[in-house]
């Protein structure tokens, strides 16, 4: 499987010192033609075959959230099925633990999960690698421990879940209802507060 290769994640580093985590974030559902950028655009880019534009209707809002699959080990907790997690309201993580976009959205996403848990909130940070090295269940252990995550990751090293929510972006985001119905997502950065009015509005 081709992983996009580490200069662009090194150029998105750069770019985001440049014009901010603000502007970055209100380009991901924008057209990005030409240069490709890790986190942002289809892994299908570094095969040399940029699309014109991102599409970014990956899972629809509405549909029901899809199973966990594949999944080779769990982490923070035994195996969870999405039935299990009827009645809560579920935020889905995609993210891999040496991705930059992936690393400055994690403050929020343990903050939410302090927060709001008690409310009825769950989060699935589901690891889906981008290279190698991420997929030793030892580095992500040392991932948690350093970014005090403690809500349950499944390692998805097959990207069986990855490809069972369409998705093609480190790091995405889905919400759903207490019902187990996509009503939102979010690909990259950003979007914080937005993101967080969606998840008080659901827990309701």
């Amino acid at each position: 499987m081709n992983k996009l290769p580490l200069q662009r994640r090194q150029f998105l580093w750069y770019l985001g010192l440049g014009v901010g985590t603000t502007a970055l974030s209100l380009g991901l559902k924008k057209a990005f033609t030409q240069t490709s950028v890790s986190g942002i655009l289809p892994k299908s880019s570094a095969e040399g075959n940029t699309p014109n534009s991102v599409s970014v209707a990956a899972l629809p809002t509405g549909q029901f959230l899809p199973e966990f699959q594949g999944i080779s080990q769990w982490l923070n907790s035994a195996s969870v099925n999405v039935a299990d997690l009827k009645g809560n309201v579920v935020l889905v993580q995609f993210w891999t633990f040496a991705c930059i976009n992936c690393q400055r959205t994690l403050p929020y996403i343990t903050r939410w999960h302090r927060q709001y848990a008690t409310n009825g909130l769950k989060v699935i940070g589901i690891h889906t690698p981008e290279f190698p090295f991420e997929r030793d269940a030892n580095n992500v252990k040392r991932a948690l421990k350093q970014h005090q995550i403690t809500y349950p990751v499944p390692l998805d090293n097959d990207y069986t879940t990855w490809n069972a929510y369409r998705n093609q972006y480190w790091p995405h985001l889905f919400l759903a209802d207490r019902q187990g119905f996509v009503r939102y997502d979010h690909i990259g950065e950003g979007a914080y507060s937005e993101t967080e009015q969606v998840i008080r509005g659901l827990l309701g």
